[in-house]
C-alpha cells in the first residue's frame, strides 16, 4: 500500500507540483439522458445487449434487447427514486432507460473508471429529496466539481481501487461460504438437540389452538398506532422472534382486527413457496392485530421452543408432504395441529431454548458474527 502511495506523491510532486486541478462534470463529459422503455418494448425486441435502468441489483440490467444505443466506454447514473446518485462503470453495447443518465469523457484526459470511483463518493451528495422522490438531474452532475490530476496518476489510483474491489468480492465470497456453513452447522445441532428421546410426544392441536388472523391489507398501514403483522412480513422481515412490531394500524381498524398475544407463535399460513409456508415467529411483545392467511398458536409451552421445532428439518418434511397449491402454498390448518412435537417439562424446554437462542444469535444477529463482518466489508 505505501508502495503504492509513494507512487502517486512522486507523480503528484512531478506531473503537478502546484496541486491538482477542479473541474466541473460538464466541462470533462458529455451528458445525456436515456429513454423512456416499456417490459413490452423489451419483450417485442428481446436479444443479447443489456438494457440499464434506475436499480443496483444485478447491476442495474432492466433487460435485454436486440439493438443498442452507445457502444464503448461509459458511466451511467441514476437520476431518480431510491437509488437516485447510484455510478456505475459500463463498457460494451448497451442501452439505457429514462431514469439513468450518461457520461462520456470528451478528451483521452479522463479515465473512466477513475471518475467512476470518485463520482461513487460525491454523487450521493447532490441528490435532492424534496416531494419523497430523491433526484439528481442532469442540470446538478454537470455541476459537481472533481479533482482532475494528470492521466498516469489516474491510472494509478484506479490501479489501486481495483484491487481493492478484487480482493473484496475474494472476501465476500469467503465469507459467505463460511455463513452457509455455520447455519448448516447450526441447523444440524439444532434437530439434534430437538430430537428428544424418553419423553411424550403431543400434536400441536393436543397443547394448543390456532387463532385465525382477518382482513388486514397493506394499505391499512398507518405511521403510529397499534401494533400489526402482516403474513408476508413473517418471511420477508421477522427472524426467529420480535416483540416489536415493523408496520401499525390505527385504533379504529385495530378493535375490528383479530389480536396475537405475547407467548403466542405466529405462522404465516401462505407463500409462494415451501421454504417459508408456516414459517414461524415467536411473538415476546404487548397485543398485535394479525392479517388474514397466518396464524397465532397460543399455548402454555416456552414460544421459544415451539419455534425451535417449527424450523428444524423434520417440520420442514412435514409440511414438504402436506402442502398444496401450485401459485400459492398453504398446509390446511388440521395439518398443522396434528403435527407431533415433544413435550418435556417447561424447565427442560427453558434450558434447551437457551443454548439455540445462543446459536441462532450467531448465526442469525447482524450485529455480531459474520453477517457484520460482511457488511462491514
Amino acid at each position: 500500500m505505501h508502495r503504492h502511495q509513494n507512487k502517486i506523491e512522486k507523480l503528484i510532486a512531478e506531473l503537478c507540483p502546484n496541486g491538482v486541478e477542479f473541474k466541473r462534470i460538464g466541462e470533462i463529459c458529455q451528458i445525456n439522458r436515456g429513454r423512456v422503455m416499456s417490459k413490452d418494448y423489451l419483450k417485442n425486441n428481446a436479444g443479447e445487449f443489456p438494457v440499464y435502468s434506475s436499480q443496483t441489483v444485478n447491476s442495474g440490467i432492466f433487460g435485454c434487447i436486440n439493438t443498442y444505443d452507445y457502444d464503448g466506454e461509459y458511466l451511467t447514473w441514476t437520476t431518480d427514486g431510491a437509488y437516485a446518485g447510484s455510478i456505475f462503470y459500463r463498457k460494451g453495447k448497451f442501452s439505457i432507460t429514462n431514469v439513468c443518465g450518461l457520461l462520456k469523457a470528451k478528451s483521452d484526459d479522463v479515465n473512466m473508471k477513475f471518475l467512476s470511483y470518485i463520482l461513487a463518493t460525491v454523487s450521493k451528495n447532490y441528490v435532492s429529496s424534496g416531494m419523497g422522490n430523491p433526484k439528481i438531474m442532469s442540470n446538478v452532475m454537470e455541476k459537481i466539481k472533481i479533482p482532475v490530476p494528470p492521466i498516469a496518476i489516474q491510472e494509478e489510483i484506479v490501479k489501486i481501487l481495483d484491487s481493492f474491489t478484487e480482493l473484496d468480492a475474494e472476501l465476500d465470497a469467503e465469507l459467505d461460504a463460511e455463513l452457509e456453513a455455520r447455519k448448516k452447522q447450526y441447523e444440524h445441532y439444532r434437530d439434534d438437540l430437538l430430537s428428544i428421546k424418553n419423553v411424550e410426544y403431543k400434536a400441536l392441536g393436543e397443547i394448543g389452538e390456532l387463532v385465525r388472523g382477518n382482513g388486514l391489507q397493506k394499505k391499512d398501514f398507518t405511521e403510529t398506532g397499534v401494533g400489526c403483522i402482516h403474513y408476508g412480513q413473517i418471511y420477508t422481515y421477522y427472524g426467529t422472534f420480535a416483540d416489536k412490531t415493523k408496520t401499525f394500524v390505527s385504533p379504529e381498524l385495530a378493535k375490528k382486527l383479530k389480536k396475537a398475544q405475547k407467548g403466542d407463535v405466529l405462522i404465516a399460513g401462505v407463500s409462494e413457496n415451501i421454504e417459508d409456508v408456516c414459517k414461524p415467529l415467536c411473538w415476546l411483545g404487548d397485543e398485535i392485530c394479525i392479517s388474514g392467511d397466518m396464524f397465532a398458536f397460543r399455548h402454555k409451552q416456552n414460544a421459544k421452543f415451539i419455534t425451535y421445532l417449527l424450523q428444524t428439518t423434520n417440520f420442514h418434511k412435514y409440511k414438504e408432504r402436506y402442502a398444496q397449491g401450485a401459485k400459492v402454498t398453504r398446509v390446511k390448518t388440521t395439518k398443522i395441529l396434528d403435527y407431533k412435537i415433544p413435550v418435556p417439562s417447561l424447565e427442560e424446554q427453558e434450558k434447551i431454548v437457551s443454548i439455540l437462542d445462543k446459536f441462532d444469535a450467531l448465526v442469525n444477529d447482524i450485529s455480531i458474527g459474520l453477517p457484520a463482518e460482511i457488511l462491514a466489508r
